[in-house]
């Protein structure tokens, strides 16, 4: 329980702030409300001593003054004769809408339902966390959702979550007015479920040999009842996903006869190196089995009598098709339907798992894969993933499928920050332009997805959730037209202090200094921008030191032409900012014109091909913005160096995670001209396709040759074409992920 001093000494600081939470005029509430009439006067919170609710609301009522008590510090006698909160229940024209209205005397609350009960109860509490003092402004508020589904998924399988976890993590949700929990309860990395059909596939679904303590983490039956029963007193909507028929290997590991082989299958943690992994690209379930469909059935059945959600998730992404071509049972199957492709085999099974869903009166979830060919019923709901979601929501629309978009661009949150920025997820637009009144309504929202391959602590968690749940809640609640991306950073800046009440461990970052490193082929410099949400000073230096008030003041893009550990920090009243570091190094290709032959990929772009040349070498994690990505054509780039100049070396470091399709250069090649167009090759190399045994890492490439001196230099680095037969994407090309062509 925060106490009277913790709460006092946030109100204080929040009162330092340049601005208030709110001031006359100003009043910051996340998700932005529908409409708000601001009156003359405030009323004394000091006043706010009692409260009633309808009978059938007292018991998630009772909850709501617990969280007044915790959090505001504020005792509420429930069902006072005069209460000086007075929620009542009215008929609304539609579901989670509320009236708030503050007057001199008291608070009412109208709402419909529960629902918009408990959204106005967040509404409160955002503004009491955030008076000035002990007054709360006067004012009537109306305010509806744009969304009926608002959710947020969390992968339970690759790193496993606690009730008590969860639980926090369901009223991180409520606060930002969220509706719906999405659980990833199965994967390669863990089952974790308990059947009471299948009492061992919890168990031999979690059993890791090697890793004892990581070992026999699941959910109990009563386990996720009490957390249902938890969430729907805020709100809150759980939906399971049970991810079929490919990302079964701790499925099999209990139930090998469902695969196509069998024989002994382990499930593996993701902290298992993934060359130790075993049988990791065998993950599909047998389509030809009968027993397969038998044991859908069952599951679906426990699926529906636990979780009242009228929805029920099973997957079907990433399915290779490799097993099943080999196969007796699923080969017979392809045969007497009559199948012209072996992805018909998922079709088959998407539709007869649809058909056990139905038949329980729920409704299937799966991702967007289940309607490439169209194979989706009617009744069924597509979540878009992939790439942007624009050409899976058209191809869905136009069937009359509703949709709900959570495309890895813009929402995946186990992306990074400089990828999926806070920024790049409030101006993304669920509904595509190219949309009808008619297809719009088949949207029914959307939602971010925390996959947690890397994700391995619930700190983590909220690190990567905050503050961008923040921006999903508020594109999610709020029509476009009222979207201001700096409104919304304005709110932002301040709604974290709030945050700090419920001690979640947010991304702090948007009080850091902003830095944006671009190559200047003009002038030759690598030109630093600095900027700060709220226009601070900054501070900077490029000899490595920690920068101070006695560092240079930043006023202008700063230019840089040599070697240098760049730092650069924010200072204020308030506290000073974590400090920004980059090592530049520069070669003699470093801002110089550099010019793409072939396209960079569109998913993995960032700042171009410029980013080949901006003195900035990138880690093992490819999605931070310093690596850019080819896919299916090479990476070919010509730098002009603008006069002859003297070389006689090239480096290229490449980024291989093979369980991403990352795998490195095949060959690179160096050539020159004096013209641009008729090179003469200096240099070439080529290399083995990868085997299993090959580690994902960094491979540095270096290529060596005579002393030249050319104008133009072109380097070319084709990518795997043909994944190797041992890997889940055999046949396929692989990407050819790059940071920097270094020239010497």
């Amino acid at each position: 329980m925060i106490g009277k001093s913790y709460i006092f000494h946030l109100f204080l600081f929040l009162l330092i702030l340049p601005d208030s939470i709110y001031s006359q005029d100003n009043i910051c509430l996340i998700p932005q409300v529908e409409s708000m009439v601001r009156k003359k006067g405030t009323l004394s919170i000091e006043r706010l001593e009692s409260i009633h609710f309808p009978d059938e609301w007292k018991n998630t009522g009772n909850l709501l003054v617990s969280d007044l008590k915790e959090l505001a510090n504020l005792s509420v006698m429930v069902n006072a004769s005069n209460p000086s909160i007075h929620v009542k229940k009215v008929k609304m024209q539609e579901p989670e809408m509320y009236m708030l209205e503050i007057t001199k005397q008291g608070i009412i609350i109208e709402a419909g339902d529960q629902t918009g009960m408990i959204h106005a109860f967040s509404t409160l509490l955002q503004l009491i966390l955030g008076s000035e003092g002990k007054e709360l402004p006067r004012l009537i508020i109306h305010d509806k959702p744009r969304f009926s589904y608002r959710g947020v998924m969390i992968d339970c399988s690759r790193h496993f979550w606690t009730i008590e976890q969860l639980k926090k993590y369901t009223k991180q949700l409520a606060f930002f007015k969220l509706n719906t929990l999405h659980l990833h309860l199965t994967d390669n990395q863990g089952w974790r479920l308990y059947l009471d059909q299948y009492p061992d596939l919890a168990f031999k679904g979690t059993y890791y040999r090697t890793f004892e303590d990581l070992s026999g983490h699941y959910y109990r039956k009563s386990e996720l009842q009490e957390l249902i029963n938890y969430a729907a007193m805020y709100g809150i909507e759980i939906i399971p996903e049970i991810d079929l028929p490919g990302h079964c290997l701790a499925l099999l590991a209990a139930l090998p006869q469902l695969s196509c082989k069998g024989g002994k299958f382990e499930a593996y943690p993701e902290e298992l190196d993934g060359q130790k992994r075993k049988r990791a690209d065998e993950n599909m379930l047998c389509i030809g089995n009968p027993e397969t469909y038998r044991f859908v059935e069952k599951l679906v059945a426990e699926l529906t009598d636990l979780f009242p959600s009228s929805f029920i998730h099973l997957g079907g992404d990433e399915v290779s098709t490799h097993l099943w071509e080999q196969c007796p049972k699923c080969q017979k199957i392809y045969k007497q339907e009559n199948m012209t492709s072996w992805h018909e085999l998922q079709d088959y099974f998407t539709k007869r798992v649809s058909e056990i869903v139905r038949s329980k009166g729920k409704r299937m979830i799966g991702w967007d894969e289940i309607n490439d060919r169209n194979a989706a019923d009617i009744s069924d709901v597509i979540m878009i993933w992939q790439r942007d979601g624009r050409e899976q929501q058209q191809k869905a629309l136009k069937r009359g499928l509703s949709v709900i978009m959570s495309p890895k661009d813009p929402c995946y949150f186990d992306f990074g920050y400089s990828r999926n920025s806070t920024r790049r997820l409030y101006e993304w637009e669920p509904v595509g332009k190219e949309c009808t009144n008619t297809q719009a309504h088949l949207v029914k929202g959307g939602q971010a997805n925390l996959w947690t391959e890397y994700i391995p602590t619930f700190s983590q968690v909220e690190y990567m959730e905050l503050p961008r749940m923040a921006a999903l809640a508020d594109i999610q609640w709020t029509n476009p037209e009222h979207k201001d991306y700096q409104d919304f950073l304005q709110r932002l800046v301040r709604m974290v202090k709030i945050y700090d009440v419920y001690q979640y461990n947010y991304a702090k970052h948007v009080f850091d200094v902003t830095a944006r490193f671009e190559p200047n082929a003009e002038t030759g410099t690598v030109d630093v921008t600095l900027s700060t949400v709220d226009n601070c000073p900054v501070y900077y230096t490029l000899d490595g030191t920690d920068p101070t008030t006695a560092s240079q003041l930043y006023t202008e893009p700063v230019k840089i032409n040599t070697n240098c550990t760049f730092k650069a920090m924010a200072v204020r009243p308030t506290g000073n900012s974590r400090i920004v570091k980059e090592d530049i190094a520069f070669s003699k290709s470093t801002s110089k014109k550099i010019t793409a032959l072939q396209p960079v990929n569109k998913q993995y772009e960032f700042a171009g091909i410029s980013t080949l040349v901006d003195g900035l070498k990138g880690n093992r994690n490819y999605k931070t913005g310093r690596w850019i990505a080819f896919y299916k054509n090479d990476m070919e780039a010509v730098i002009d160096f603008g006069q002859p100049a003297d070389f006689s070396k090239v480096t290229l470091t490449t980024n291989v995670e093979k369980g991403d399709w990352i795998f490195d250069a095949r060959s690179i090649s160096v050539a020159v001209s004096e013209d641009g167009e008729n090179f003469k090759q200096v240099a070439s190399e080529e290399y083995p396709a990868m085997t299993l045994d090959n580690p994902n890492q960094l491979y540095e490439h270096v290529l060596s040759f005579e002393p030249v001196k050319a104008r133009y230099l072109k380097v070319l680095a084709k990518p795997e074409y043909n994944i190797p037969s041992w890997h889940g994407g055999k046949g396929n090309p692989a990407f050819l992920f790059v940071d920097e062509i270094t020239v010497d």
